[in-house]
């Protein structure tokens, strides 16, 4: 669950009302930047996995120190973009298995391929006048000979992926939308169900649960759904 908000009173509710409900939750930039990781730690406090969602974008080492750093919140996984190129990647695996105490310690780095925000033609205005699909690949076979665990994509990019990485690659995937929530800004979006059958790994799913009038009401529903 994406907890994408500023609200840390709100988000921790969020948290210990829908425990059980949900695999985990997601802490992004939105929330860091308003709680820091103060805010991270009360909304951990319920017990539930960590997807720290932060995106880490820049030269290896600063990204691997960011990384580093990120490890005393005890996450599940964390992110960084693909597109920071192979010896950023490189630099974010080896300080997440380095700073962990173990293996089973140790969390899932992945990186983020295409935002699920985009379609062509924004990438054509970024200078890629190509299909998000062919970067996606790109990306993800970068991404897994550098060392990373697995990608963030869309589902409609999973099966693609999922012949070009293998079966082991973890395949994160964002916006999802049951049927009956809004697709808000996501362009690329696919149902919970159509998703896991796809064969996504993770699905992070937010405002149609926490936007919902009765949050756990929505996480009920999409368990329905998939189930």
């Amino acid at each position: 669950m994406a907890l994408d908000t500023t609200d840390v009173g709100h988000a921790v509710e969020l948290a210990h009302g829908l425990k059980g409900s949900v695999g985990g939750v997601k802490v992004g930039k939105e929330f860091f930047t308003a709680a820091g990781p103060e805010g991270v730690h009360r909304v951990t406090e319920c017990g539930m996995p960590l997807f720290l969602d932060l995106k880490f974008h820049d030269i290896p080492n600063t990204v691997a120190g960011a990384i580093h750093a990120a490890l005393a919140l005890d996450p599940f996984m964390v992110n960084v973009h693909a597109s920071g190129g192979r010896r950023m990647m490189q630099a974010a695996a080896k300080a997440a298995y380095e700073g962990s105490k173990d293996a089973a310690s140790t969390p899932l780095v992945v990186g983020v391929t295409v935002l699920t925000s985009m379609a062509r033609e924004d990438l054509a205005e970024i200078g890629l006048d190509i299909n998000p699909l062919e970067q996606v690949l790109r990306l993800g076979r970068l991404a897994k000979v550098s060392g990373l665990d697995g990608v963030v994509c869309s589902a409609k990019e999973v099966v693609a992926l999922r012949g070009a990485v293998g079966a082991n690659f973890k395949l994160v995937v964002p916006g999802i939308r049951p049927a009956w929530a809004s697709t808000d800004d996501q362009r690329r979006v696919v149902t919970p169900k159509d998703a896991i059958d796809l064969g996504a790994d993770y699905l992070v799913i937010g405002r149609p649960i926490t936007g919902h009038k009765d949050p756990l009401e929505a996480a009920r529903l999409i368990a329905e759904e998939l189930a």
